[in-house]
């Protein structure tokens, strides 16, 4: 039976990349059904409106859906509902997309890229476990008003206990087919809702014997990731603090460019995408490295579609052209062969 995949590309360097993750897709040649529609600015300036309906519609009916990058300055003085971040926000919440999963890995190649010493990182490989559909992001009431005499600027950290539990069997789970080792990472000494969050996971852990659960405040965690980062395998934590521990993580790796992820329903459904922004200054320059974009088409192929052969000839043909030298500008080194974008997506298909 075909599946769909819904692909949108989106802004800046979004197109250039995903063109790449789509031809690794047709490489494979599977049973997929592949349609392209407007989200973020794109669909702002075609639609006036960042999540279309013909872009919900469309989404509601793929079984997965393929992301470029969403934003950039061009739309930043419109007002808050036509921003491009809005239609992230808006599918995520639409197709309840409550689990984000992203894999922080040290390619053995890439060691000199990272902003710290090869000792320290090298062997790297952790995966971040973030809920994306709760927290300070969604909560109400938020805004800015008038409060005496001035302006009073208000957002609610919030969580349900069930959003705690059902984002914390996910991590239990990675974790058991990993090391068994889960760390949650809270801010439980000041904020009650984060001590909510920590009661929770206590809750859930007798239900994963196999697992060690561990706890950590979120300023020591962003510490710890820069001091000893390989002392994790699974971290889980909420919807603000996963934003900024995933992207301080991707660091560690040598570029964000690296970076895949997945945000997924309760039935395994996703939204995969690279954790990197749309880059709008090297839009259009053949400049962008496509292979977060590309191992993101990896995790598609392994949590919506249980082809986890596919998804590991997709990685290993990373490997090896990383192995072969082939650099994009974020990632290059002296000795390397420096590539642009279609390049490093030709070098990838010819491995496989």
């Amino acid at each position: 039976m075909t599946k769909k995949i819904c692909v949108l590309p989106g802004d800046g360097i979004g197109p250039e990349i995903t063109a790449q993750a789509v031809r690794v897709l047709a490489a494979l040649k599977l049973d997929f059904e592949l349609e392209t529609a407007l989200l973020g600015g794109a669909a702002v300036d075609a639609a006036g409106d960042p999540y279309p309906e013909a872009t919900r519609k469309l989404a509601e009916e793929a079984d997965a859906v393929l992301l470029g990058a969403v934003g950039g300055p061009k739309w930043d003085t419109l007002p808050r509902e036509q921003r491009p971040e809005k239609g992230l926000l808006g599918i995520r919440e639409h197709l309840n997309l409550f689990a984000n999963l992203r894999p922080a890995v040290l390619y053995p190649e890439l060691a000199n890229a990272s902003t710290l010493k090869p000792e320290v990182v090298s062997g790297l490989d952790i995966l971040i476990v973030r809920e994306l559909t709760g927290d300070i992001y969604f909560g109400q009431p938020r805004g800015i008003e008038q409060r005496n005499g001035e302006r009073f600027g208000f957002n609610t950290m919030r969580y349900t206990e069930s959003e705690i539990r059902r984002i914390g069997r996910v991590a239990f789970a990675a974790a058991g087919k990993r090391n068994k080792k889960l760390c949650s990472v809270d801010k439980m000494n000041v904020l009650e809702t984060t001590q909510l969050w920590r009661d929770v996971m206590n809750e859930l852990a007798p239900e994963y014997p196999d697992v060690t659960l561990s706890h950590m405040l979120v300023d020591n965690a962003a510490m710890q990731l820069v001091r000893a980062p390989r002392q994790f395998d699974v971290l889980v934590t909420g919807n603000m603090f996963g934003d900024i521990l995933s992207d301080e993580a991707s660091m560690l790796t040598g570029s964000i460019g690296m970076l895949p992820s997945a945000s997924l329903d309760i039935n395994n459904k996703g939204l995969y995408e690279p954790s990197h922004g749309s880059a709008p200054d090297i839009a259009g320059r053949n400049a962008a490295n496509p292979l977060a974009t590309i191992l993101s088409v990896a995790m598609l192929l392994r949590y919506t579609f249980n082809l986890e052969a596919e998804a590991q000839a997709v990685e290993n043909a990373v490997k090896k052209v990383l192995a072969e030298g082939c650099r994009t500008g974020d990632i290059f080194e002296p000795g390397m062969k420096k590539v642009g974008t279609k390049e490093m997506g030709d070098a990838v298909l010819a491995v496989l």
